[in-house]
């Protein structure tokens, strides 16, 4: 994906400073997670150490990857761009991790930013690889995909079904601690937005899968491009719905 413009559907808050004991590698931000918008009475979600929220963990590279580490056994969503391997690896390790952990992959869309990684970490893994149903036979794998569809639950994640920014696109949400990965159906690169225009297959379809979203009961929200929002996102999801075209 090329650099991010900004959505007539902009929904301003206010960025925190301040990162929660994250390690982030390659970042093109010096920003931690963001503070909830003025006046919000959403507190931070609670976060393990070197953890964005919960026990979920951040590797940017200019787009952001997410790591979830229970135990022994550890799932990533979304892979990055080509040559990601090596910032997944070391954030495993840093999370007292590695390869052999991994069991779980999750793609959310099909767009090379978020699986180009595939090809290079599927030979490390003996994960299952999963994606959504509608993206799966448009991303080169050299490993099977298997299919997920709106409901299926996958080590305590659930997927919901987020099309617009691709045909197949879904999301990640973890009912325990109310974390959403996001992929590209929001953004908070402006403040929180939805699918970047020039990149969505269907607004009509993302505006859509916004407003499902803000039904739910989501406490953070960790984009694919953005920084996390780690408290108000409840509160910011549902006025971004709102200002939505009817």
């Amino acid at each position: 994906m090329g650099d991010l413009w900004l959505s007539r559907r902009r929904l301003l808050f206010t960025a925190g400073a301040g990162a929660i004991g994250v390690t982030v590698f390659g970042s093109c931000s010096s920003s931690g997670p963001s503070s909830p918008p003025a006046g919000s009475p959403e507190p931070p979600v609670p976060a393990a150490s070197g953890a964005v929220a919960g026990d979920w963990r951040r590797v940017q590279m200019g787009v952001a990857a997410y790591i979830l580490v229970r135990g022994n056994e550890a799932a990533i969503v979304d892979l990055g761009t080509v040559g990601s391997e090596s910032r997944i690896e070391e954030a495993l390790k840093a999370a007292g991790a590695g390869w052999r952990s991994v069991k779980h992959i999750v793609l959310t869309h099909l767009h090379d930013d978020h699986v180009g990684g595939l090809a290079e970490v599927a030979p490390l893994v003996k994960a299952t690889i999963h994606a959504g149903a509608g993206d799966l036979g448009s991303i080169l794998s050299p490993r099977e995909l298997k299919p997920l569809a709106d409901g299926d639950e996958i080590f305590g994640m659930r997927i919901i079904d987020t099309p617009g920014h691709t045909l197949g696109h879904i999301s990640v949400f973890e009912p325990a601690t109310g974390v959403l990965v996001a992929g590209d159906a929001l953004r908070t690169t402006g403040g929180l937005e939805g699918s970047d225009p020039q990149y969505t297959a269907n607004e009509e379809l993302a505006n859509t899968s916004i407003r499902k979203l803000a039904a739910m009961d989501i406490k953070a929200i960790l984009p694919g491009h953005g920084e996390p929002l780690t408290a108000g996102a409840s509160k910011a999801l549902k006025e971004l719905a709102a200002g939505l075209p009817a």
